[in-house]
């Protein structure tokens, strides 16, 4: 190569210097699997080592890589248990409602009629809604799946389920959620049921998911919020004007399971 066209092609300094073999301005490099670190960041240790030492204290069991391991752990986990499930719903809604509330009563009637056309009924695994929908599937002979979160003040799982996991992190456990569910039926609840209902619909409106039914249950408990979204949000430009078009408002617990079982084939 001519002088003139490497020094078109290199800045002045590198003309005489190999590209690959350069030294950075920072120091010495040093690889550590993928990761580059130079100068400063250069460890005193190496893997192998750290491998083979004998370590007292066990801080690192709560350190980021091991918790990535940990998390990797429940997916395989959950995905082992569920693979097969089969065609299911999930019925999502409040830990706090009483047994002898009607939306209990309604949630249990949603199990039982999903057991009777060989759908499993998913759930939180926890007490109200969820152990409602869990008893009417278990009682009527259906597949009643529990997927419960690890929280300080929880109980564990329902006596209702007869497949059932506990999970440390709530996006692997919403993760299972939306992958092993083909309709979703929202009762009301509280921040834990709306979090699990804008997931799903927020992977929906964004195509993250292929069409899932969403169904709400008790218009009155859920107009205020679609008052609000099909007012400002709207009205904003937040969402598309099509958006609230995403889930279907209703009172009756079969119309919830006809629309939330509709794109299952039986």
């Amino acid at each position: 190569m001519r002088p003139e066209a490497r020094a078109d092609t290199f800045d002045e300094g590198d003309a005489t210097s190999d590209f690959h073999e350069e030294s950075s301005p920072l120091g010495e490099t040093y690889h550590r699997g993928p990761v580059v670190m130079r100068g400063s960041m250069i460890p005193n240790d190496t893997t192998s080592g750290n491998l083979l030492r004998n370590n007292e204290s066990t801080d690192w069991l709560h350190m980021d890589p091991w918790r990535v391991l940990r998390i990797q752990a429940e997916f395989v986990d959950g995905f082992g248990a569920l693979a097969e499930v089969g065609p299911a719903v999930a019925v999502f809604g409040s830990a706090r409602t009483k047994r002898t509330d009607p939306t209990y009563k309604a949630a249990r009637r949603m199990g039982r009629l999903l057991a009777e056309r060989g759908v499993a009924t998913i759930t939180g695994g926890g007490p109200g809604i969820m152990e409602a929908a869990n008893r009417g599937a278990s009682l009527a002979g259906g597949t009643s799946v529990g997927l419960g979160i690890e929280l300080p003040h929880e109980q564990g799982l329902n006596n209702y389920i007869n497949l059932g996991m506990t999970f440390r992190y709530f996006f692997v456990r919403k993760t299972m959620f939306v992958k092993y569910s083909s309709g979703v039926i929202v009762c009301p609840g509280g921040f834990g049921t709306m979090d699990e209902m804008f997931e799903v619909l927020t992977l929906v409106q964004t195509h993250k998911v292929t069409t899932i039914p969403v169904v709400l249950f008790d218009t009155a408990y859920w107009s205020g919020l679609f008052d609000w979204i099909n007012g400002t949000l709207t009205e904003r430009g937040m969402i598309s004007p099509i958006d609230p078009n995403l889930v279907t408002l209703t009172d009756d617990p079969d119309e919830a399971v006809d629309y939330a079982t509709r794109l299952i084939d039986r």
